[in-house]
């Protein structure tokens, strides 16, 4: 059956892919939210809205740009909502932002997230869905990273940030039934992507002769999952709401649950920087001549990073059947072929 489904953050990249995947394959009803704010190139944003009210062949999407951190603009949206899903993947992103901007994050992802709990309090939903990161697991050193692993360590106020809209949820859904699933995304890349991301930047970097920097030596390691394969996570976890019970004193148990999707396979840094340049060369983004070694600069590790991301994913595979597999060469080159035609390379 249809449902009527809120996109928090829809401007944003996995907002935009999720909608849009929503209406081209479902009869849902999407509302997406979003403040389309200055973070990163809102050019991009607007050019992803334009993407859904294309894929809307029926007149199945609204659009409705406001700010999460505004209670009485989120209590309008959801008194005249009447949503049966909510994905909330609006969040002020970024590790090292978080570090020059903190204000930001506890705006976005403290109170923003508080408004969605409330508003899911006063009007009740099926299931909430909302993202979390792989942040959360801080410098564990245990790999593949689990889900029930302890992460109470964060080395980023990002990734507290992330950690806290769990516990909240945990919270919200134990007090108020409230099914609730977190998501803990692993390094998402892919088209029309965010380009304050490794990839995205690289490229910009290369493209106008500039060097770009690989830090840690290059002895780091990133489990890159592309945008398609979280979407598709996404889609098959909304589909499955956590059954709220009652414990043994009688009360309700916190319908919560929080699943990794990432590809469980990471990529050396290094190695991912030579198969970007590769399929940049390939894709005609850059010259078959162009100097890289030229072009790039090993440095120390920067505040806030940790040297590997790495998803256990057996639980999303247990509980939906799925497990994302694209591989790392396939997903930049389909980056390369866009940003080349966005770009008018």
């Amino acid at each position: 059956m249809a449902r009527k489904v809120l996109v928090t953050g829809a401007a944003g990249f996995i907002g935009a892919f999720l909608a849009k995947k929503l209406l081209e394959e479902t009869d849902d009803v999407v509302v997406g939210f979003d403040n389309v704010n200055a973070y990163y190139d809102a050019g991009i944003k607007e050019d992803r809205l334009r993407m859904l009210r294309e894929a809307d062949a029926d007149g199945r999407f609204t659009f409705v740009r406001d700010d999460l951190a505004d209670g009485m603009a989120v209590e309008r949206l959801f008194a005249g909502g009447g949503f049966d899903v909510v994905v909330n993947l609006a969040a002020q992103a970024g590790v090292r932002y978080s570090i020059e901007n903190p204000r930001a994050y506890l705006e976005s992802n403290l109170v923003g997230f508080f408004n969605v709990l409330e508003a899911c309090r006063h009007h009740p939903v099926k299931h909430l869905v909302y993202a979390s990161s792989s942040s959360v697991y801080g410098g564990n050193e245990k790999v593949p990273f689990s889900e029930d692993d302890k992460v109470d360590s964060p080395v980023s106020l990002y990734a507290a940030t992330k950690k806290s809209n769990e516990l909240m949820a945990a919270a919200y859904s134990k007090l108020y039934s409230i099914p609730a699933t977190g998501l803990r995304f692993f390094t998402v890349y892919g088209p029309m992507g965010r380009p304050d991301m490794a990839y995205f930047g690289f490229t910009d970097k290369l493209v106008r002769g500039e060097t770009i920097k690989i830090f840690n030596m290059g002895d780091c390691k990133r489990d890159f999952t592309y945008v398609d394969d979280i979407v598709e996570g996404v889609s098959r976890v909304m589909a499955n709401p956590p059954e709220v019970r009652t414990g043994a004193d009688g009360l309700p148990k916190a319908a919560h649950r929080v699943y990794n999707i990432g590809n469980s396979d990471p990529e050396n840094l290094l190695e991912f920087v030579a198969t970007l340049q590769r399929v940049l060369v390939e894709e005609g983004v850059l010259p078959a001549d162009y100097d890289f070694e030229a072009h790039r600069e090993l440095v120390p590790m920067q505040p806030g990073d940790v040297p590997v991301t790495y998803a256990d994913t057996s639980a999303l595979e247990r509980d939906t059947g799925f497990k994302p597999a694209t591989k790392l060469e396939d997903g930049l080159r389909e980056f390369a072929k866009w940003y080349k035609g966005y770009y008018g390379i």
